[in-house]
């Protein structure tokens, strides 16, 4: 959806096509949102009765885009005396700024046009055309129109109003608004312009609460230019040869800016959402995963991610929304289905992999912060994620995490990363039952161990407790290295299934096991090999399914595709096992593919092979920003430099791709202070 314009500022953002206007599609979310609703799903503009041709856009903020824009038709003798600059921003509200710009001789009369409209649908809803249960309202007060939309005590409001400026004199212009928008007129004199705005304001919004809820106000932050200006400032500066990286750097630190958002209970802190247009709230997996591959950059995202997921852990047993006690949630929604319990994310807790990660990262987080305070702070809520790993996440009883879905309403059948339908699946084709142990999660599983065994020992004073997690730890990893390892194909099976028989496709979920440290020194090589092979590397980085696969589909979402945070997790493994080329060469074929779509790399896109295709194919419905694909650059960064912490100091093993001759990052932070680290 390349030619669709996007700005955002937290979970508020609005799609337009390339002229600033929108209309309801059924098939894609343009339009204005916030917490899950569709505050507006119209928004179309004429002058003098006239749409308007796009000349140029500037889009470079996240929270604004620039369209220059002239009421006429794209011909060859192309030639109007008028221009109009249109400058939307989203912040607490969505304002549309019109300059419009006489460049004739004689004075024009001006009617500009906005006609508006809301079906208030939730983002579920247009996923899944689910028809409306409420009533809408629409009226006129003071001036202005009021949408609203209600069903019972679920209530949702847009206020749209005009400031017709000062540049005019107030008795040659007026607005007049009526129940389908509002009209603007006005004389403009030769070679003058007119600055209207145009606002939307989404009004306090009252949700129906079902539970204890993560939302509320946020905190008012400065202006959001000073923001992400200080947010610059704080982030480590790039110097590179290699020009495309550097733009790609910046466009990602942008986009982690854009996707911060603040719950009530974060005390202030930002945790990153997940991604634009569909998952636009906290994702346990994904903000994990984000806030690691962020720890050099911007620290502060891990700290937040820590405290929030740790306010709604599971506490209890409850099917509707698969919690279970210690269990880290997956994703929590605001919308209307929500609210009705028409689906069960108010938290939803259907994911196997959040809560080994919650352990991992907050491990990493001290290794590179040196704050004890968290780790203390939360250590009975880490122990309560590791004791899920043995007991509700153990659902057989053999020492391996299992998940099948307790929710019979909207539940995801697959809860590990892959969790489209058939992201898990046999070489031949065909689906396992449930339940499943994909290998990923048994890697996590371990992994959380030997960082837990970290914690209790260094920090809660419980040297027992750690002796008996390194103790399974090690029992886990022979385990695992036994029955996961597929002798005939030298590479390890995607998962158990319910039989304990393994699900032998080949997928880039073994470059995760290389991440988490739960690979043999003996098959580490074969591994490798297997991920570098024609059949998983396209080029532009690892496929998730091999092309040899029954099911493989190069545009298939989980069975094809490359996914560019994969890749940066699948690149930091092969380091970590001594592979530096062809970790390096994942890092550059990412790192290039970048420059094609402008450095904001996707959720995923096609996995082609790089010479039929000579460019890396969209992904038809990618979310663009995506959390964990703005991380993946900072995570190949912190890959290519081996940045690895030690006690109180910052190591680099450097090793550069071909192509790539001189890398430098100024004031890495961390418990160190700040570092400069080159290359």
């Amino acid at each position: 959806m390349s030619d669709l314009v996007r700005i955002l500022d937290g979970n508020s953002f609005v799609v337009t096509d390339r002229r600033g206007d929108f209309s309801a599609s059924p098939t894609f979310p343009t339009g204005l949102f916030s917490w899950d609703t569709r505050f507006l799903s119209k928004w179309q503009l004429t002058v003098n009765g006239r749409s308007l041709y796009s000349l140029s856009l500037d889009d470079l903020q996240y929270y604004q885009a620039r369209f220059f824009l002239a009421p006429a038709s794209a011909t060859h003798d192309f030639d109007s005396t008028m221009s109009i600059i249109r400058q939307q921003t989203i912040n607490d509200e969505f304002e549309d700024q019109l300059t419009i710009i006489s460049h004739g001789d004689e004075p024009t009369d001006l009617v500009v046009r906005l006609d508006v409209a809301s079906d208030f649908a939730d983002i579920f809803e247009i996923r899944h055309q689910t028809k409306k249960k409420g009533g809408y309202s629409s009226r006129i007060e003071n001036g202005n129109l009021f949408l609203g939309y209600q069903r019972e005590d679920f209530h949702r409001e847009v206020m749209i109003s005009c400031d017709l400026g000062s540049e005019i004199d107030p008795s040659n212009c007026r607005s007049d608004v009526d129940l389908d928008g509002l009209t603007a007129t006005a004389r403009l004199e030769p070679k003058k312009m007119w600055v209207l705005k145009l606002r939307a304001s989404m009004l306090g919004p009252q949700r129906r609460t079902v539970r204890a809820s993560l939302g509320g106000t946020p905190r008012r932050r400065p202006p959001l230019a000073e923001d992400l200006e200080l947010w610059f400032d704080n982030a480590p500066r790039l110097e590179t040869d290699h020009e495309s990286l550097i733009g790609t750097y910046r466009r990602s630190i942008a986009d982690l800016a854009a996707l911060r958002y603040t719950p009530l209970v974060s005390a202030g802190l930002s945790v990153p959402a997940a991604g634009l247009p569909w998952f636009m709230t906290i994702f346990g997996r994904d903000s994990i995963i984000t806030s690691f591959q962020a720890l050099p950059f911007a620290p502060q995202l891990a700290a937040a991610t820590i405290y929030t997921l740790s306010i709604p852990q599971g506490s209890r047993l409850d099917d509707f929304r698969d919690e279970e006690p210690g269990k880290i949630l997956h994703e929590f929604r605001y919308g209307e289905s929500a609210a009705f319990e028409e689906q069960p994310h108010t938290p939803y807790y259907g994911s196997a992999d959040a809560t080994p990660l919650y352990v991992v990262l907050m491990d990493e987080y001290e290794r590179w912060t040196g704050d004890a305070t968290m780790v203390h702070r939360f250590e009975r809520e880490a122990r309560a994620a590791l004791d899920w790993i043995d007991t509700y996440g153990d659902a057989m009883g053999n020492g391996y995490i299992w998940y099948q879905r307790r929710s019979a309403r909207r539940g995801l059948q697959n809860q590990c990363w892959k969790d489209s339908d058939d992201g898990i699946c046999y070489r031949d084709g065909r689906l396992p039952g449930f339940p499943r142990a994909t290998c990923e999660l048994q890697g996590y599983a371990y992994d959380a161990k030997i960082r837990g065994a970290r914690l209790a020992r260094e920090f809660w004073g419980d040297p027992a407790f750690a002796e008996r997690l390194e103790r399974e730890a090690a029992d886990l990893k022979a385990r695992f290295n036994r029955d996961f390892w597929i002798e005939r194909h030298g590479y390890y099976a995607l998962a158990l299934d319910a039989n304990g028989d393994q699900v032998d496709a080949l997928t880039s979920n073994i470059g995760h096991l290389l991440w988490s440290g739960i690979v043999d020194e003996s098959r580490a090589d074969e591994v490798a090999r297997h991920l570098m092979s024609p059949e998983l590397f396209s080029g532009w980085g690892v496929r998730t399914l091999a092309t040899d696969q029954a099911r493989y589909n190069p545009i298939g979402y989980h069975i094809g595709t490359v996914w560019p945070f994969d890749n940066s997790l699948i690149a930091w493994g092969l380091r970590r096992y001594g592979f530096d080329r062809e970790s390096a060469r994942i890092a550059i074929a990412i790192i290039e593919a970048a420059g094609y779509f402008a450095g904001r790399l996707p959720e995923a896109f096609g996995g082609y092979e790089r010479d039929l295709t000579r460019y890396p194919v969209e992904y038809p419905t990618a979310c663009s920003p995506q959390a964990w694909s703005a991380g993946t650059t900072l995570l190949l960064l912190r890959a290519m430099l081996g940045l690895e912490p030690v006690g109180d100091h910052l190591v680099s093993r450097p090793s550069l791709p071909d192509g790539l001759d001189r890398l430098v990052l100024h004031n890495v932070p961390g418990r160190w202070g700040r570092k400069d680290i080159s290359a």
